[in-house]
C-alpha cells in the first residue's frame, strides 16, 4: 500500500483518487496530528465487506470447507449436462 501525506493528497486529490479507482490499490494518507486514514474505491470496499461477512459466518465457512473436501476427494456433486446448460445459458 502506498503512503502519502495529507498535504500531498490534498494537492493531487484527483490524481490519487483516479489511481486508487483504476489500480484497485488502497492509499494510506498520513496526518501529522492524528490518525492515518485509507482511501479505497467503493467497489473494493464492498468486496472487502462481503469477504468479512463470509469469514465471520461460521456456518458458511463450514459449508465451504466441506465442499472443498468433497471436491478434493472427487466425491462432490456433479451437475448433469442439462443442469450445466441451464447454468451457463447454452
Amino acid at each position: 500500500m502506498n503512503t502519502v501525506s495529507v498535504n500531498q493528497f490534498r494537492d493531487k486529490l484527483k490524481t490519487f483518487v483516479e489511481q486508487v479507482v483504476t489500480s484497485h490499490t488502497p492509499l494510506r494518507v498520513t496526518r501529522r496530528a492524528g490518525d492515518d486514514f485509507v482511501i479505497m474505491s467503493a467497489d473494493d470496499w464492498e468486496r472487502e465487506q462481503e469477504t468479512l461477512y463470509v469469514l465471520q459466518n461460521t456456518s458458511l465457512m463450514k459449508q465451504i470447507a466441506e465442499s472443498s473436501g468433497t471436491h478434493a476427494k472427487g466425491t462432490g456433486y456433479s451437475p448433469t449436462r442439462e443442469e450445466m446448460n441451464e447454468i451457463t445459458g447454452i
